[in-house]
């Protein structure tokens, strides 16, 4: 009995050493990386998207004829509402591709309700409308960092899952490539920037559609 034992733990040692030689552990901590930081691009994009009501709120106080943006505004917020992407359907190009579209739009629409404010000094000038807009240029800047930070996590796993020979114990367990943000520059998101909304009412930085780029399946 005591030798089965023993010759048990041996084979259990003798695994775990070739599991750990084999990339295994690597690839399940860089797994583990990557949702968190794909939770934290969801928590910022959901916290852009909460600001919309309030926001929406205090520009219809001085812009109630500005009702073409407010339904715009209201479409993409449910647009982006009704995609979601979890860390389980994250190798899916094509579910990464219709989030960042559905963002995407979102940024545009908040772009033009921003830029409302251009026309009605009084609104420029509320105090709640201040304090939303700092809020908003903040949470713009949180997602291109947070959206910084998931492009090298996933791009550090797709290295390892391709490479040999840990691309065998990925294939082994499963574990794909998984899809990636792309932008058009690169170097836009290599430092966060700032994000102000001008006197023509368009907007730089994280709240720039260019940088939404477009999906890859990391490859």
């Amino acid at each position: 009995m005591k030798t089965f034992k023993k010759l048990g733990i041996a084979t259990l040692l003798a695994s775990s050493l070739m599991l750990s030689g084999c990339g295994y552990n690597t690839l399940q901590a860089q797994d583990e990386q990557v949702n968190a930081s794909w939770s934290e691009v969801v928590n910022q994009y959901q916290r852009r998207a909460d600001l919309v009501p309030n926001l929406v709120s205090v520009v219809e106080r001085y812009a109630e004829h500005e009702q073409g943006v407010f339904t715009e505004v209201a479409a993409a917020r449910a647009a982006a509402g009704s995609v979601q992407l979890t860390p389980e359907t994250l190798n899916d190009p094509n579910a990464m591709r219709q989030y960042q579209e559905a963002q995407a739009q979102m940024t545009s629409a908040l772009s033009r309700l921003m830029a409302i404010s251009e026309n009605y000094p009084q609104l420029k000038a509320d105090a709640l409308f201040q304090d939303l807009q700092s809020q908003l240029e903040g949470t713009e800047n949180r997602i291109a960092v947070a959206r910084q930070r998931y492009i090298q996590d996933v791009q550090g796993y797709n290295t390892t899952v391709r490479q040999f020979p840990t691309n065998l114990t990925a294939m082994v367990f499963g574990m794909d490539p998984k899809a990636n943000f792309t932008v058009e520059n690169e170097a836009a998101i290599s430092t966060a920037p700032s994000v102000t909304f001008n006197g023509n009412g368009a907007n730089s930085g994280a709240a720039n559609t260019n940088n939404a780029g477009t999906a890859t399946a990391g490859q």
